[in-house]
């Protein structure tokens, strides 16, 4: 076991290896999903009351009814009182393949209870029935519809966020860029080792590419699935580095992970933006891995960078109570 890893993650690497289940990437897509949704909270620890969870669906440009689930925190009638209450979409990891507001459900509510801002968690259509770009487009349809309805569902417009984590990470980097030319306000953009970069090939991509839990052919399955070209991987949408003007887009928060292949993709962007003036909370968690911030029950970072991440959407949507 490397040395660069903390001794909790050290442990519960070991747990993963000790407990013999086939990589994700060994299984058909359906099958993915289940292994991952069966693991996917084992690791975390009950989360704050809320004052409720419901389920809504929002219509996608075709018609279809996205599920999304929304925690509403205790203080919501606070927030509210005035002017709406904030609001952020969440926007699920897995590799464009697996995943849901249920495998995030714990994450999503705590940050509800710890930012005192209601969280709306989209189910958006997964690969490979539904490739590129069916979940950026879900997202979109999901933030517009948030934004347009925001009156009804006793939001504020103007306290509006969009987070991630990985591949929805990489999705909030687009609803940023999408807003922008939109003119969609946007409070903050918050994303937790996202994706960024077309090609796989920073250092960080083979200094971590085996053994930190997230490996290169894990990267290579949800990728394959998701993406239905090569080009697709030029497509600023997936990659947002490669957008062609970074100029105007709403604050961002990053949380990365430092043992993680998808760190110095999360440094490059965060870089690029500050170029373009963007602000830029860049925070780095030592000694984890990809996915930490879902074990919280084992390592002390994950409950760390979920109050960080609090903490940023109570100052983006000027939550002061």
């Amino acid at each position: 076991m490397t040395s660069d890893l903390t001794g909790a993650m050290q442990q519960v690497l070991q747990r993963i290896a000790k407990a013999g289940r086939p990589p994700l990437h060994t299984l058909p897509p359906d099958q993915a999903r289940e292994l991952y949704a069966a693991g996917a909270e084992v690791l975390e620890p009950p989360a704050p009351a809320v004052q409720q969870v419901q389920t809504l669906s929002i219509p996608a440009r075709d018609g279809f009814a996205l599920p999304v689930r929304c925690w509403t925190p205790l203080s919501d009638e606070l927030s509210g009182a005035v002017r709406g209450a904030p609001a952020v979409l969440y926007l699920h990891g897995g590799g464009f393949t697996v995943g849901s507001p249920t495998t995030h459900g714990q994450l999503c509510q705590r940050l509800a209870a710890w930012s005192g801002c209601r969280v709306y968690a989209l189910d958006y259509r997964l690969a490979p029935d539904h490739p590129f770009p069916t979940a950026h487009l879900d997202a979109w349809d999901a933030l517009q519809w948030l934004n347009a309805n925001s009156h009804t569902l006793g939001l504020d417009a103007h306290r509006l966020a969009v987070a991630g984590d990985s591949a929805g990470g990489t999705l909030t980097a687009a609803m940023a860029l999408m807003a922008r030319d939109a003119g969609l306000p946007l409070a903050l953009q918050l994303m937790f080792y996202p994706g960024c970069v077309p090609e796989q090939n920073l250092p960080s991509h083979s200094r971590y590419a085996h053994g930190y839990l997230l490996e290169t052919e894990a990267i290579e399955y949800f990728y394959g699935h998701y993406l239905q070209s090569p080009t697709d991987r030029l497509d600023w949408r997936f990659s947002p580095t490669l957008a062609p003007d970074h100029d105007g887009l709403a604050p961002a928060w990053f949380g990365l992970a430092e043992c993680d292949p998808l760190f110095d993709e999360g440094m490059v962007y965060a870089d690029q933006l500050r170029q373009h003036r963007v602000p830029v909370d860049l925070n780095i968690y030592r000694g984890v891995v990809h996915g930490f911030i879902q074990m919280g029950r084992a390592i002390p970072e994950a409950l760390q960078a979920v109050q960080d991440a609090a903490t940023a959407l109570r100052t983006a949507l000027n939550l002061t109570h």
